[in-house]
């Protein structure tokens, strides 16, 4: 019997596909830029397009973005070979493999139990308030944050079912009625930690490596963003943003139940449902200390440079150690879908993306937008503002923030160059940024379908909670935030 094809959806496959013809045949091509940049300009759109319409799964999309770019040789003409290496070259970059093997690192997480422990320890010791859960799991989800690159695994694989173990145990079911009691604040601050988490590290998130290589791009060397680099920039700001949220959430939605006496025992008995901590949990705890020893730098602090451990070579020591103890099968590493699929669009994404540049578009995108910000006569920092809110509440248009990162932010970051920006200010509120915006809606991120379909709130309370979270981290993250990197002296 014939299996079932499961082929492209027409639909939006017809609007990338038109698109794509529209840009490349009829729109003429600007002056300062060569056709080859644009006719690449016109693939890259219609692969966005692709990818927003959800024609094919992105990894996908990227197969056919990846042929098209070799078949058509807008990277290089005349040299088939040539552009057959152009298309493939994106897997040659580190970052992107650093993301692949930290997201199969991950699954170790799951599979001893240890994230749902760390989860259910922190609410024993300080769960006797909702407050106290709701810090318990913001802290949890901090503390896997630089080894969980799948912000979706983190928020919405782990931490979110222990959410919901705590609002069944005092009730609170996804119903009007009994939400209110504490399932609708614990799940709202459940999701909004996501965001801030994700910001955090380099690691915490799929698309930050995407945001360091077209910072990379877009500059110099000198302007390269190391793993401690973007840890020690977030740090004050994300705790600050930790601090608050829960108690902004509180203030929006305060829940009925605002002790929980018994929620500590109800951890415990989770805690011994987990049984004794095993050899497992050990090995994967000492390889998560191990990894962020390595990618802290901390060898070529104590020995020298002659010690230092590239990020992406960390994490494949790590992934080796796991495999060596038998703690992940290469089994459990071919099932991981998700990393693999991560490794091909990110590939192909950060490819298109990086030829963009050296073609000479995102400059000349650079310097339109920013004459057109020129023209309204305001000083960078009013025009850095502008481009930041732009960009951040145009994710309401976007449904993957990969495809977010890919579409704006290079244009954005040499717009905001181009207006006078110190450099590093100026990638870091975009960088940040790029994980904030996720809080606005219910489909800005892979965690927020999950959250939410969990049916702990309504949509009005979603999309408000979100917005007033937006408001609130970009203050933090541009005022504290601004502050702590220039006493860091990054500008």
């Amino acid at each position: 019997m014939a299996s079932k094809l499961d082929p492209i959806k027409p639909v939006p496959a017809l609007v990338a596909v038109a698109l794509t013809l529209i840009i490349w045949f009829l729109v003429p091509v600007p002056e300062g830029v060569s056709p080859n940049a644009w006719h690449l300009l016109a693939l890259f759109v219609g692969t966005i397009a692709a990818i927003i319409g959800k024609a094919l799964p992105i990894g996908g999309v990227s197969i056919v973005a990846i042929a098209l770019v070799a078949i058509t040789g807008v990277t290089n003409p005349g040299n088939s070979k040539a552009a057959l290496a152009d298309a493939l070259s994106g897997f040659s970059n580190d970052l992107i493999w650093l993301i692949g093997i930290s997201i199969m690192i991950s699954i170790s997480l799951s599979k001893t139990g240890l994230g749902a422990r760390i989860g259910y320890f922190l609410i024993s010791l300080f769960g006797k308030k909702t407050l106290g859960i709701a810090y318990s799991m913001a802290f949890a989800e901090t503390i896997l944050a630089p080894v969980t690159p799948s912000n979706t695994a983190r928020g919405g694989g782990i931490i979110h079912p222990i959410m919901r173990s705590i609002a069944s145990s005092f009730g609170s079911k996804p119903e009007r009625g009994s939400t209110e009691k504490i399932g609708r604040y614990l799940a709202l601050v459940n999701y909004n930690t996501n965001p801030i988490t994700s910001a955090m590290f380099i690691t915490a998130t799929a698309p930050n490596p995407l945001i360091v290589s077209l910072i990379y791009d877009g500059t110099s060397p000198n302007q390269h963003i190391s793993w401690m680099t973007w840890a020690a920039a977030a740090f004050v700001p994300a705790i600050v943003s930790l601090i608050v949220m829960p108690l902004v959430i509180f203030f929006l939605y305060p829940p009925e139940i605002k002790k929980t006496p018994d929620a500590p025992e109800f951890a415990k008995a989770q805690i011994k449902d987990l049984g004794p901590f095993s050899l497992a949990e050990k090995i994967t705890l000492s390889v998560f200390i191990l990894l962020l020893i390595m990618w802290a730098g901390v060898p070529a602090m104590i020995f020298g440079s002659a010690f230092v451990i590239q990020p992406t070579t960390a994490a494949f020591v790590g992934l080796a150690i796991l495999i060596i103890t038998g703690v992940l099968s290469w089994d459990d590493i071919l099932k991981n879908k998700g990393a693999w699929d991560t490794v091909v669009w990110f590939a192909a994404l950060v490819m298109m993306a990086s030829f963009l540049g050296k073609l000479g578009l995102v400059s000349w995108l650079a310097t339109t937008v920013g004459t057109g910000i020129d023209h309204l006569g305001v000083s960078w920092i009013v025009g850095v503002i502008i481009l930041l809110l732009v960009y951040v509440y145009s994710h309401y248009f976007f449904a993957s923030t990969t495809a977010h990162i890919t579409a704006m932010f290079g244009a954005f970051f040499a717009a905001g160059i181009a207006l006078g920006a110190p450099p590093m200010l100026l990638a870091l509120a975009l960088g940040f940024s790029s994980s904030l915006m996720m809080s606005l809606t219910h489909y800005g991120t892979g965690t927020a379908p999950i959250i939410f379909g969990s049916g702990y709130t309504t949509l009005g309370e979603w999309w408000k909670t979100g917005f007033v979270m937006s408001v609130v981290n970009l203050l933090i993250w541009i005022i504290i935030g601004g502050a702590w990197w220039k006493f860091l002296g990054f500008w």
